[in-house]
Formats: C-alpha cells, sequence, structure tokens
C-alpha cells in the first residue's frame, strides 16, 4: 500500500542530494565548419547540402555565434550526434520521452544543423491514409491527385517528422512500412516510388521516355523519417504495432539534467536571482523522481520551466510556490494522498505552500504592438511589455462588476500573458469568460471564441474544406488559423470535452508558434519570418512556398471546468500540462456576490439573501450530495435570480429554489437533502401542501385587449409579424397552475432569458411553450433532436447541388437571423457534447457555423473577428425555448440540465394539481360524468406519488388522462374498464406492476373487473363487424328467398333469406331486399383470443409442468419444500422492489453500452463533415454505430462496490414481534442478493453483521455471492439464529468505522456503504454526533445509516442530528426496499 511518509522521507534524501552538486558542467561550444560546408559533432561529421527551399528548413532552434553553436547541453550534443550516425547509415529515427516539446526540438534542431527541409505531420484519431499519401481536389470539374506530405518528403529529400504515434488509430501507419523498409510506395493516381539506386540503374539500362512510361519516380537518397512518440503504456495511446517498430532505430530523449538546465535557464533568464531558480529547479526535479513517478504521480512539465523563469525574471517577489502551481495546479486534479505528497515535497525544500501573493496593476501605457504594464507585487514595483492587440484599449466593459478576487486573478493573467498561453480552469458559470473578456478589452484584442466538442476532430481546428462557386474544392482557415494571422486572441473554451489526440494539432503552434496546414501552407513565427525576409527572399516567394507570418500578438487561451476526480480519464493529462500554464478561478465568495448584485441591482431582498445564504451553505459542505447540487446556483445563476427579482419581486425564496433545483425531479436523497438545507436557512414552503404535494392554485387571469397580453400581473405587448405561418395555433384550456406557470414564463422571455422546460412524457411542455407564442404572437422555428444529432445538423446542413456544397441554414440559424423563437424539443436525447456548443450562443450570442459564417452580437459588430460580410447579427427578438424530459430512471436521455441548466431560466413542468387536471378533463369531455373524472385524477394521483416515491417507474401523464377522457366523451356506452385498459394494457405482462395498479383502481372506485387479465364481461359481449360491400350486381325483385333448413350462415348469392351483406332477399346489410330479417348470425364474428378460451385440459397439463420444474430445481440445489415456501415468504413481500431496482440496474448497463459512430468506414451512413471527400471520389466517407471499445490507456472500467452493514443484536430478536424490525432486516438482504443477480461483476458486494459481540460478522464474502434459494435462506437464517443467541451490546459505530475504512482502502468505481441500525443508541450512551463524523469520514464513499426500529420518537431525533441525505428512517416494512432501492439509484446513476 502506497504510504505518503515513505515517499516523502525518499525525496528528502534526493533533494539533499541535489542541493550538495555545487559543481556545474560548462555548456560544450562545438564548431561548424560552414566554409568547408560540413558540421562536426564529437567523432561523427556530415556534409552539408545547400537546400532547395530554405524557407523549408527549421530556423532559430540553435544559437549560432561566430560560426559556433552556443547553449547545446552535452546531452543534446549527444542526441544530435545519435542522429547523424543514424542518418549516415540512411536509417529512420523514433525519439521516445516525456510529454513536451523536447524530443520534437531536438528533431528539429538536427534539421536545422544539417540544413534538411521539413514535412511536417501531427498525428491525431482521425488521421486517414489520404493525409499521409494522396488527397484528391477537384480542379477545373476534375479530380485531381496532390502529393501529401510523406508522399513530397520522398521525392524532394526531405525530412518526414511525424509527431504523436501513439495516437493514430490501428491501421493507418502501417501504410508507410513499405517506404520505410523499402523505400517504396504504390499511390493512388498509378505512379511508382521507387529507391533512387534501383530508379537510377533503370534510368541508365532504359532511358528517361521508356521509365516516364512506367509512371515510376524516384525516392530521394536523402529522404529520412523521424517519429516522435510517447512510451506506451506507461502514457495513454496505441501501442506500437511491432513491424512498425521494427524499422525504427529509437532513442530516449531523457529529460536534461538538473545542472544543464539551470545553466540553459541562467543564459535566457539572466535577471534571476540565482538561489531562486534552483530552488525552482529543485522541486520540479523531485516531483519527476523515480520515487514519486511509482505512485504514479503525473509528470511536472519542466519543459514550461524557462516560461517560469521569464516570469520571476519579470517580477523577482513573486513567490516560488505561486510558479510552481501556475505550470502544475496540483489540487485540481491530483488525488489527496497526491497532495499531501507533492506538498511534503515542497516543504521539505522550504518552499512556502500558502505564500500571500498581493499584486495590484498600476498601469498599462500602450506602445505599438506592446503595452507596458506597471504592477507591485508583494510592495515590490516592476515593469514589464506585454503583447497586446489592434484595437482601442480600456474600452470599460458595460455591466462589469469588479471584485478584489478577480482584479487579482487578472493581473496573474497579465503576467502569464506576457510570456505565453494560458489556460483558466473553473467550475461552470464562475466567470471565466467574462475574466477574458476583461483581459482582451485591457489590451485592446479581439477574440475569436472557439467552442470545443468531444466529436471536434484535428481538422475542425484548423482547416475545412469547401468549394468554390465552380465546384473546385478549397481549404477555409478556421477561426484559430485566422487569429493566429491576425493576432487575435483565440480562446479555446471547453478544453476539458475535447479528444486528447485532438489537440495534437496544437502542439506545435503552442510550443514552437509553427503549424503546418493541410493544404501544405506553414505558419512560421514572426521573428522567424522577418529573417527569411532578410536574407533576401520576397514576400511574394513566400506566399508562393505556402510561407505565411503568425502575428507577434496572437495568444490562445483555454476555458475549461477542473478534472472530476477518480472517474474515467483525466482530461488534465501529463501532454496538456506542457501546453499551458494554468490559472484556478473559484467559484466568488458570498461577500462578492453580494457585492456584485447590490452593485448591479441595489438592495438584497430577504428572499434573495437566503438564497445567497443556500448557495454558499452547498458549495462549503463536506456532503457529495450536496456539493454537486451546488453547480446549479452558480454565480451566473445567482446573478439572474437577482435580475429577476428586482423586476419582480417575490414573498419567498421557496419557489424560486425548487424551479433552479427542478427539485421535483431530483433523485429523492438529493431532494431531502435540499429541502433539509433550505430549511436550516429558513427557506420553508409559503403555504401548506395538501395530500398530493400540490398547493391550492389562485386564480390567474389571461387576457389580450389593445395588443396587451396581459397574465396576472404581468403585461406584454402582441408582437407583430408578417410569419403568420410560423406562429403556433393551438387547442389550449387554460387551467389555473399552467396559467400561473405562463406568467413566470413571460416574466423571464420580458427579462431576456432563455427558457428551459423539463418535465415528464405528456405534461403539456410543447402546449405551453406553443401556447405563450400563440399568446405573444410570435413566430417559431422548431427542431427536435435525437440521439444521431450532430453539431452540423444543429446549425448548417451541407448539401450537394450541381457539384458544389451548399449550406443551408438549420432552424437555429433562421431563428437568430429573423428574431424568431426557437423551440428545441427533446433536448435531453442529443449527446451533452453535441448541445453545449449552444454555450457562447445562449451566455454571449457568439457562435462559429462550419460554413465559416459566424453570428455576433449586434453591439458587438465592430469589435468582433472575422470578416464583416460573413457575420449573421443575431436579432433582438431571437429567445430560446428548450424542452427535456427529466433526467434519471425511466427515461433514458442525457442530463441537459446537468451540463448546461445553469445558462437558462429553468421551470420545471409538473402534471396538474388536482383541481387543474379536473377543470382540464372538463374542457375535453364535457359529457363525462364528473365522478367518473374525480376518479379517475384521484388514482392517477396516487399513481404519480408512487412512482415519485420509486415504487413505481413509469411515470403516468396528464397526457394518458386526457386520452381516456376523450375516449369515454366519443363513445359514451363504452365501459369504463375498455378505455382505462388503452393506457394499462402496457403493464400487462408485469405481474407486480399489475397488482400494484389494480390496487389503486380498487381504492379510487374504479373498476378493475378486466382491467389488466382479460376482458369485462361488457367488453367480451359479442360484437358484429359489419362491413359495406359493392357487389357490381343490380338488384332484381325482391324476395324473401330460401330458407335454409340447417339455419346456416350466408354471405351474398342473392339466395338465401337471412343472409348477410347480399341483395335482393330478406336479411341484414344488402341491398334491395323486402325487408330486414335477423336469423341470429354474426356478421363476420372476430373471435376474442382471451386467457379464458384455452381449455380446461390444456390448463391442467401446464399446471404439472408447472410443478414438476418447481420440484426439480428444489432437488437440483438441495432444498426442501418446507424451506422454499419460508423463503417464498420473504422473496414475495420485496417482489415489485426487486423488479424496480432490477430495472435500474438494466438502465446502467444499457447507458454504459451505447453504441457510438465510428468515422472514416467505407460503408454506412454519409458523414457530413465527409461531404466533399465524397465528391472527390474518396472511399472512407461513411460513419457506422459500433460498439466502442475504451481509449488504450484508459483506465479499465472497475466495479462498483457495495457493502452492508447489518444490526444483528440482541434487542433486533427482542423488539421484532414490536415492530418487525429483525424481518424488515431480513428482507432487505433478500431484496439485494435476488436483485444483484447477474450483476456481480459490475457490482460486488459484500454483507456483515454487527451485535453486542461482533462488529463484522461476516454473512457474505466479496468472492462468493450466494447462488442460489437456499444459499440466502442460509444468510437470513445465520442473522435470525445470532440475534436470537448473542451478548446484549452494541457494536453500530465500530462496525461502520471498519466497513467504511475497509471499502476506502479498495480500488473501486464508487463506494456506497449501507448500515441497518435499530437506533437504540441512547441506550448504550452513543453520541449521534459521532456516528455523523464516521458516516462522513471517508469522501470516496457514500455512507447511509437506515434505522429499523425505533421505540418511541429516537429515530426522528437522531436524523435531525445527523448529516442530511445520509439518514433515514423506515417505520414501515414495505418502505425499507424501497429506501434502499433510492439509495442504490441515486448513487448508481449520479456515478454513471
Amino acid at each position: 500500500m502506497y504510504k505518503p511518509a515513505v515517499t516523502v522521507r525518499r525525496i528528502d534524501v534526493l533533494i539533499r542530494i541535489l542541493g550538495g552538486r555545487k559543481r556545474i558542467i560548462t555548456a560544450n561550444y562545438i564548431r561548424a565548419y560552414s566554409s568547408e560546408g560540413k558540421v562536426t559533432i564529437g567523432d561523427v561529421s556530415k556534409e552539408l547540402v545547400t537546400p532547395k527551399k530554405v524557407e523549408y528548413v527549421p530556423r532559430k532552434y540553435l544559437t549560432v555565434e561566430n560560426a559556433e553553436l552556443k547553449y547545446l547541453s552535452q546531452s543534446t550534443l549527444r542526441n544530435l550526434r545519435w542522429m547523424m550516425q543514424k542518418d549516415t547509415l540512411g536509417q529512420d529515427m523514433f525519439l521516445l520521452g516525456r510529454p513536451g516539446p523536447s524530443r520534437r526540438k531536438v528533431a528539429l534542431q538536427y534539421l536545422e544543423l544539417t540544413q534538411r527541409e521539413l514535412e511536417y505531420v501531427a498525428l491525431s484519431r482521425d488521421t486517414t491514409e489520404a493525409d499521409l499519401k494522396q488527397r484528391r481536389e477537384i480542379q477545373s470539374s476534375t479530380a485531381k491527385y496532390f502529393d501529401q506530405s510523406a508522399v513530397r518528403a520522398a521525392i524532394e529529400g526531405r525530412v518526414l517528422v511525424i509527431e504523436g504515434i501513439e495516437k493514430a488509430e490501428r491501421n493507418v501507419l502501417p501504410v508507410l512500412n513499405n517506404l520505410l523498409e523499402n523505400r517504396e510506395m504504390h499511390l493512388e493516381d498509378g505512379r511508382f516510388l521507387i529507391p533512387a539506386g534501383r530508379y537510377d540503374k533503370l534510368l541508365q539500362e532504359h532511358g528517361a521516355e521508356e521509365v516516364s512510361k512506367w509512371r515510376l519516380v524516384r525516392v530521394d537518397d536523402n529522404f529520412r523519417v523521424i517519429a516522435l512518440g510517447l512510451p506506451v503504456p506507461r502514457y495513454s495511446g496505441q501501442p506500437l504495432d511491432p513491424p512498425l517498430r521494427s524499422r525504427f532505430q529509437a532513442r530516449d530523449v531523457a529529460t536534461v539534467g538538473f545542472s544543464e538546465h539551470l545553466n540553459t535557464l541562467r543564459d535566457e533568464a539572466p535577471g534571476v536571482d540565482p538561489a531562486k531558480l534552483e530552488q525552482l529547479l529543485s522541486a520540479a526535479y523531485a516531483l519527476i523522481s523515480p520515487e514519486l513517478q511509482q505512485i504514479s504521480l503525473p509528470d511536472f512539465p519542466v519543459d514550461n520551466l524557462h516560461a517560469a523563469a521569464l516570469i520571476l525574471e519579470r517580477t523577482p517577489d513573486l513567490p516560488i510556490h505561486k510558479l510552481i502551481y501556475l505550470l502544475y495546479p496540483y489540487n485540481s486534479f491530483l488525488t489527496q494522498d497526491h497532495i499531501k505528497s507533492v506538498q511534503g515535497v515542497l516543504q521539505n525544500l522550504k518552499i512556502e505552500t500558502n505564500p500571500k501573493t498581493n499584486i495590484s496593476l498600476h498601469g498599462i501605457q500602450a506602445m505599438g504592438d506592446q503595452a507596458l504594464v506597471s504592477m507591485d507585487i508583494n510592495g515590490s514595483k516592476s515593469q514589464f511589455p506585454v503583447p497586446c492587440g489592434g484595437r482601442l484599449r480600456s474600452r470599460e466593459e458595460k455591466g462589469i462588476v469588479k471584485t478584489e478576487f478577480q482584479t487579482q486573478l487578472l493581473n496573474e493573467l497579465l503576467l502569464s500573458h506576457s510570456v505565453g498561453d494560458f489556460c483558466v480552469i473553473g467550475p461552470k458559470g464562475c466567470g471565466k469568460s467574462l475574466l477574458v473578456t476583461q483581459l482582451a478589452s485591457l489590451l485592446g484584442y479581439t477574440i475569436e471564441p472557439i467552442v470545443l466538442y468531444q466529436d471536434m476532430t484535428a481538422r475542425d481546428l484548423v482547416q475545412q474544406r469547401t468549394t468554390l462557386d465552380n465546384g473546385d474544392t478549397v481549404w477555409r482557415n478556421s477561426a484559430l488559423v485566422d487569429a493566429a494571422l491576425k493576432g487575435h486572441m483565440a480562446v479555446l473554451d471547453g478544453l476539458h470535452r475535447i479528444h486528447a489526440s485532438t489537440l495534437a494539432v496544437l502542439h506545435r503552434l503552442v510550443h514552437d508558434r509553427e503549424l503546418q496546414l493541410h493544404d501544405g501552407t506553414r505558419l512560421v513565427r514572426h521573428d522567424k519570418y522577418d529573417e527569411l525576409v532578410s536574407l533576401g527572399i520576397t514576400e511574394a516567394e513566400l506566399e508562393e512556398s505556402g510561407v505565411k507570418r503568425i502575428h507577434p500578438a496572437f495568444r490562445i487561451v483555454a476555458l475549461a471546468e477542473p478534472p472530476t476526480l477518480g472517474r474515467g480519464q483525466q482530461w488534465l493529462s501529463p501532454e496538456i500540462l506542457s501546453l499551458f500554464i494554468f490559472h484556478e478561478m473559484r467559484n466568488l465568495s458570498q461577500q462578492e456576490e453580494i457585492f456584485i448584485i447590490n452593485s448591479l441591482y441595489g438592495d438584497i431582498s430577504d428572499p434573495l439573501h437566503s438564497i445567497i445564504n443556500l448557495a454558499d451553505q452547498l458549495r462549503k459542505s463536506d456532503d457529495n450530495t450536496l456539493k454537486n447540487l451546488s453547480s446549479s446556483l452558480s454565480t451566473r445563476q445567482l446573478l439572474r435570480i437577482a435580475s429577476r427579482m428586482s423586476k419582480y419581486p417575490t414573498d419567498s425564496a421557496y419557489e424560486t429554489v425548487q424551479r433552479t433545483f427542478l427539485a421535483k425531479f431530483l433523485p429523492n436523497l438529493a431532494r431531502k437533502a435540499l429541502d433539509g438545507a433550505s430549511q436550516k436557512i429558513g427557506i420553508e414552503p409559503p403555504t401548506r401542501f395538501g395530500i398530493f404535494g400540490k398547493r391550492s392554485t389562485k386564480k390567474v387571469n389571461c387576457s389580450v385587449k389593445n395588443g396587451v397580453l396581459t397574465i396576472g400581473n404581468t403585461s406584454a405587448e402582441i408582437f407583430k409579424t408578417d410569419a403568420l405561418t410560423k406562429v403556433p395555433d393551438i387547442l389550449f384550456y387554460d387551467v389555473p397552475q399552467h396559467i400561473e406557470l405562463l406568467e413566470w414564463l413571460l416574466q423571464d422571455f420580458l427579462l431576456g432569458n432563455h427558457l428551459l422546460l423539463v418535465g415528464n412524457q405528456g405534461v403539456g411542455k410543447n402546449k405551453i411553450a406553443d401556447r405563450l407564442l400563440q399568446l405573444l404572437n410570435r413566430p417559431r422555428e422548431y427542431i427536435q433532436l435525437h440521439r444521431d444529432t450532430t453539431v452540423q445538423s444543429l446549425t448548417v446542413q451541407p448539401t450537394v447541388r450541381d457539384g458544389v456544397v451548399i449550406y443551408e441554414d438549420s432552424p437555429l440559424v433562421k431563428a437568430v437571423k429573423y428574431g424568431h423563437v426557437l423551440v428545441v424539443d427533446e433536448a435531453d436525447k442529443a449527446p451533452t457534447h453535441v448541445t453545449c456548443i449552444l454555450k457562447t450562443l445562449v451566455e454571449n450570442g457568439e457562435m462559429i457555423l462550419s460554413d465559416g459564417r459566424r453570428i455576433v452580437p449586434k453591439d458587438m459588430l465592430e469589435s468582433s473577428a472575422g470578416d464583416v460580410s460573413s457575420f449573421i447579427p443575431v436579432h433582438e427578438d431571437f429567445r430560446m425555448i428548450v424542452l427535456a424530459n427529466r433526467p434519471g430512471f425511466p427515461f433514458l436521455g442525457n442530463d441537459f440540465f446537468a451540463s448546461l441548466g445553469d445558462l437558462f431560466s429553468c421551470h420545471a413542468v409538473d402534471n396538474p394539481s388536482i383541481d387543474s387536471e379536473l377543470e382540464l378533463l372538463r374542457s375535453y369531455g364535457p359529457d363525462v360524468p364528473a365522478d367518473i373524472m374525480q376518479k379517475l385524477v384521484k388514482a392517477f394521483a396516487v399513481l404519480r406519488d408512487m412512482a415519485d416515491q420509486g415504487q413505481l417507474t413509469y411515470p403516468y401523464s396528464t397526457r394518458e388522462l386526457v386520452n381516456i377522457v376523450k375516449h369515454l366523451q366519443k363513445y359514451p356506452e363504452e365501459d369504463l374498464a375498455t378505455a382505462i385498459g388503452n393506457v394499462f394494457d402496457f403493464d400487462r405482462y408485469s405481474k407486480d406492476m399489475a397488482d400494484t395498479l389494480l390496487e389503486v383502481l380498487h381504492s379510487s372506485g374504479l373498476p378493475t373487473d378486466g382491467v389488466l387479465e382479460g376482458r369485462s364481461k361488457e367488453a367480451l359481449k359479442k360484437i358484429q363487424m359489419t362491413i359495406d360491400r359493392k357487389s357490381g350486381l343490380d338488384t332484381s325483385s325482391p324476395k324473401h328467398g330460401k330458407e335454409d333448413p340447417d339455419n346456416q350462415p350466408h354471405v351474398g348469392g342473392n339466395t338465401w333469406a337471412g343472409g348477410t351483406g347480399g341483395r335482393d332477399t330478406a336479411g341484414l346489410g344488402g341491398k334491395g331486399g323486402p325487408y330486414r330479417l335477423d336469423k341470429g348470425h354474426d356478421v363476420h364474428q372476430l373471435s376474442d383470443a382471451e386467457k379464458d378460451d384455452v381449455p380446461e385440459h390444456v390448463k391442467k397439463a401446464a399446471r404439472e409442468m408447472n410443478r414438476k420444474a418447481f420440484e426439480e430445481r428444489l432437488r437440483e440445489i438441495k432444498m426442501s419444500e418446507y424451506d422454499a415456501k419460508l423463503y417464498g415468504q420473504f422473496l414475495r413481500a420485496v417482489q415489485p422492489q426487486i423488479g424496480a431496482l432490477r430495472g435500474v440496474l438494466a438502465e446502467l448497463q444499457a447507458k454504459k453500452k451505447e453504441r457510438q459512430w465510428s468515422r472514416h468506414q467505407t460503408s454506412g451512413e454519409l458523414d457530413d463533415g465527409k461531404i466533399i471527400e465524397g465528391l472527390t471520389g474518396e472511399r472512407s466517407i461513411y460513419r457506422r454505430r459500433t460498439e466502442q471499445e475504451p481509449p488504450p490507456g484508459a483506465p479499465l472500467d472497475k466495479p462498483k462496490r457495495l457493502r452492508v452493514v447489518l444490526d444483528v443484536s440482541g434487542s433486533m430478536y427482542r423488539f421484532n414481534s414490536y415492530d418487525g424490525r429483525l424481518e424488515r432486516s431480513m428482507e432487505a438482504v433478500v431484496l439485494l442478493t435476488e436483485a444483484l443477480k447477474g450483476y456481480e461483476t459490475r457490482i460486488r458486494y459484500d454483507m456483515y453483521g454487527h451485535s453486542g459481540e461482533e462488529h463484522a460478522l461476516e454473512l457474505i464474502r466479496v468472492d462468493r455471492p450466494p447462488e442460489n434459494e437456499k444459499q440466502r435462506l442460509q444468510i437470513i437464517r445465520t442473522m435470525h439464529a445470532h440475534a436470537q443467541f448473542c451478548w446484549s451490546g452494541d457494536n453500530t459505530l465500530p462496525a461502520t468505522k471498519h466497513a467504511i475504512a475497509g471499502l476506502a482502502a479498495e480500488d473501486a468505481d464508487e463506494a456506497i456503504v449501507l448500515v441497518l441500525s435499530d437506533a437504540n443508541l441512547r441506550r448504550y450512551g452513543i453520541p449521534p454526533e459521532q456516528l455523523g463524523a464516521i458516516l462522513t469520514s471517508e469522501p470516496q464513499v457514500q455512507a447511509h445509516v437506515i434505522f429499523i426500529g425505533s421505540l418511541g420518537d429516537e429515530a426522528a431525533m437522531l436524523l435531525r442530528k445527523l448529516p442530511a441525505g445520509h439518514a433515514h428512517v423506515c417505520m414501515d416494512v414495505a418502505s425499507l426496499p424501497q429506501i434502499m432501492q433510492q439509495i442504490f439509484a441515486s448513487s448508481l446513476l449520479q456515478g454513471s
């Protein structure tokens, strides 16, 4: 087991060793013999050849002074010497090492040293064969092949550098195998690459004309491949393919030594205090020591130390810990144990881990493309230049209130901005985007907002393909490339969402400020470009070579949410740590939020104050449930609530809290915890609630007069529009509850908020949204989301017309353009990584579309980046109404509310109250008897209540009730049981559901005869089917017709009396007969195949067969019939709950196994993003749903862990006759063991008992769950016997402590402890606070105590003193399994 103390001691020794090394190795200079055209490193030399294109040779990776190479450490020289050896031997190289730029830097230093031209490819999971070999483009209506990096390098004799070998998908790189081994490759256009020696020989033997006929192409002798990769499995990625590996010579580019690195940093930042530099380096090298590697501590980004050194040079008094934390924000992504280790190392190095830093900004003075920043850090002044944009500076943003914390953070961002790119990590809604906007306006930057999403490809980040008007295919630069060329600030929003391999394309842009694009264009750093121009190459020549200058002011700023510890793969990997300087942003404190709200909206009312207090309490809570809830009251949401309350004051905070949290739809435990936290602050329901949890709804009037809509006390002018066909026109009956909701929605609409309506199915979400728009006369655009919704289908849909790609606006873009209201239906069905692209649109009114256009708010048209002709101004009337089903079981959608809820004004749409529902039903069925309606409403209210409690899985809705009433209105003669069956026949085959439903229907006074089993007598009456048929024959003379002595039925035929559907004769349903004559025959009688039609002998045979199977099962598990009967009693008591819990587990399994899209397929559905590839004739343009394999290197999916601690003390036996407490515990065991049958690999569980003499009596071992009924019965028998014969006493606390500590030490995805106790703590003098402290002692273990027996009100008193959501009282036998199911369901779904 890992012991932090031991590790820290070992590191202490290492630090002392490091501290004792005072000898500094001086850098060795090597001479470059440029006059002789040769370079020598040690004993290895290489002749230099003048490059054809000097602009393709890497620059400024080496420092040359007077023909001498400066600042090259011994380790670098050794690496370069090795590369020269391999190059001379004609071998390809593979450089391994830690994440960071060091491997690439060595490769590019070598190319600069040997004056070789570079072709560079950054691999990602989206790299295909076409990206390496040849890509087809359309020119003048003809598809032509264009050579890509690998082929260009081979023909031109360049060096191909391939970075990120571990990121490419399997079977992509083997395309290079033959080129690496034999220098041969077959090209798609029919040409064939062959090695230089063979080509020259053929040329000599057959002549140029003959060789060109064979379409042979010579691979240059100087062609080499340098691959850069991370060692897998230590880092995540695809393992190296053995045939590919065997073709390379490997070299570990180890981290440069401590002393060498110190020398380098002294050269880069000569003004820094050497002692501080040494302290900084000591900490970094201690953190990458083998000792800490053994405990899987993520790598410290050693290559970023130069940025820390430059910051230290600008601000000498900045504490060392601050610098280390900027590079390695360990609190954000490390576990508690690892944090202790890091802090132990720093303390041993005498680095204070909690230093005070006070940074104040004195001024920013513009100086051309830079600005001089004056700062005061802990009392000492410093001045330094920072890059700045081309807009007017210091533009004060409207509506921005600055707090001390944000001002400090802004000053820190200025420091980081002066040396490189940075990333701001903070919870959603804490103001990250706003802070970056402030920085941009301070420095005159134009922001390029780039929303990152999970499916984004490396190509989406850099360039997209499109067509010109004539059908030619071209590459269009992305917003990121535009920002680089124009010197804007590219804001990557959502770094935590994007796939790690997609970011690989950015590594070189961040580290070296260089980028090679898909169309062959090369972006180079401004000083390198300027040097090329100074060498005499004109800008026109550089343009022709595809070389472009990156603006010196260009910066990348990333925004991300903190990683979720302990779940899946961390996005903040060593690779991403090497890219940025990191700043943590917290939620604002309570005082800061009060200050901002006061500044913006004046005095704070009591209800608003209590909501701010609640937000503060939730954020500070140690309880995971409450902490998770706090994200719904982000600063962003609090400001929205404050804005609303300032305009529409309210006496109570309760309604607002319930709406903001969608409390109605929280899991039971979370809802109880929220209510408990609210009550402590004094947020109580404003009126007493009725039997079904509904308040009596006050009458709210809705009227339209003189072009003004008034709902209750809120009025709005009716909208004038020409798009009348888009205004909804629906049938809507005004019921009090809906009108009250409409008033809330109207108020939010007038405040400019976008709306989110969440509810069960069939409660009227669409109707209410449409009614609001109908009343306001607002035109609507409608879009329905589904599992296959893509970012493209949400924004613009590409189609091909006459060989040209045309982008069609989606309803979203149309709504933005024309000021319509966009209704997004079924928002929970689309993946959240797709819907998250709505974030910048809802938050800032900005969005970049895939066709290059951008949605821009009208007040930002001047300041936004991009071409004005591509702007789509956001219409001031644009609004969004999003509709989604409630999160969680049994709805199978994604939790839209959790990911984007705080961007919207949220409303829970519930079923109407009893009075409202009756009023609604009377509108639909005016002739249906009132008593029947009341019984129906009562029954449905009970069923919904049961669904809320978790006793039923299906939430019965108003929609179904309305359908029953419509049926009864249309067919009043039909019996009620038939109409009810239209809804409940779905539940017919589930015996437990059927029994529960029949009980509810019976107690509500509704007929149960024939519902859910067979048909009612009324429904089984004989019915006639009459068919109107045209015989095609004319009637002749009417007649009675022949009498059939056997009275057989006859259809048609013009012969028999009493037939049906004929002519001339007396009968039924025909034509031309003299009179009707019914001989008692059915008209095409239909048989009703019901259960009762089964003959008795068949039923008897089935019964006998069932009995025989039962006896065989008993024999098989060696169980007596008496035992089977005994076990059956316990099983029957919890049968419904077993079914419900197994349903939750099945849902969890289904979510895990949901298939994902696989791209680059040769068959399947056409991939929207590859339409142009389809035009050019490529084959891999489809996508298919496949079982997704976990990404390589991802942590294994660990099972969830459950431990149940059962009270089997003497008091359980003693008081069992009083309240059945022991039997309840035994039923709980049966419930869990039966429900978990078949799920043992996903959920590993064990059970312990505790009593006066035992604190850990093992009942079920984790590796031996009970396999059959006999073993399960044995467990509950052991419980009963132990309780009967054990000594008195109580071991609840030791048992709970033992269970929680044991699970905390295990490596599980999630751990749950359930403690069943009889609340007899007072008798043994155990304070409840002590139990509460144990329950919350391990944050990674969710611990709950269930009191299952209580003398007097002891359990209720305990409940008040224990942590909210962790303690439960169960006084009714039936409710224990239900409580356990709730705990289990909410824990499992929370962690899924």
